[in-house]
């Protein structure tokens, strides 16, 4: 006996049925696509944010062996491996004289003072603009590092735990 052709169920899917399955994963992907995008800006953004404070501590740290900043006209200067923060180990040799973004770190130092700039994203100068280090200061920096709101006590200030 043959099955008849208008009791058998239908197989597969229809043709809408497909296109809105697509359009699902199409949207699906888009979404992912650009939380993907943001965070590594965001990534690449917190790397500059950690090259700029290992140099910087590196800085700091020649401030305390020899009671001043050493003469450096440029950032390449400072990481290059005949550096003395590098012959010193104050900073890891083979540093990148390049942010994440491609553009070239900015930095110079004097006896008395130093300044690390990177130019930031240049695609979103509004969330992740321009940073700036120099000696006790961070500008632009994750909240981890920002100075407490006013009226809140500081951590490091002897009398915020002192009773008044």
């Amino acid at each position: 006996m043959t099955p008849n052709p208008a009791c058998r169920p239908d197989r597969g899917f229809s043709l809408l049925e497909l296109l809105v399955a697509m359009m699902i994963i199409a949207v699906l992907g888009t979404l992912g696509f650009s939380q993907y995008k943001k965070h590594s800006a965001q990534a690449r953004y917190l790397k500059a944010q950690d090259d700029l404070k290992i140099v910087a501590e590196g800085l700091d740290q020649y401030y305390l062996k020899h009671g001043r900043f050493p003469d450096f006209g440029s950032f390449d200067a400072m990481i290059d491996g005949n550096s003395t923060l590098v012959k010193e180990s104050l900073i890891k040799p083979g540093m990148s004289a390049q942010d994440p973004f491609g553009q070239p770190y900015e930095g110079k130092s004097t006896r008395i003072t130093y300044e690390l700039k990177c130019a930031g994203d240049p695609g979103n100068p509004e969330d992740a603009g321009v940073i700036v280090r120099t000696p006790g200061q961070v500008s632009n920096a994750s909240p981890v590092g920002a100075p407490p709101p006013d009226g809140a006590p500081k951590a490091d200030d002897p009398a915020a735990g002192a009773p008044k």
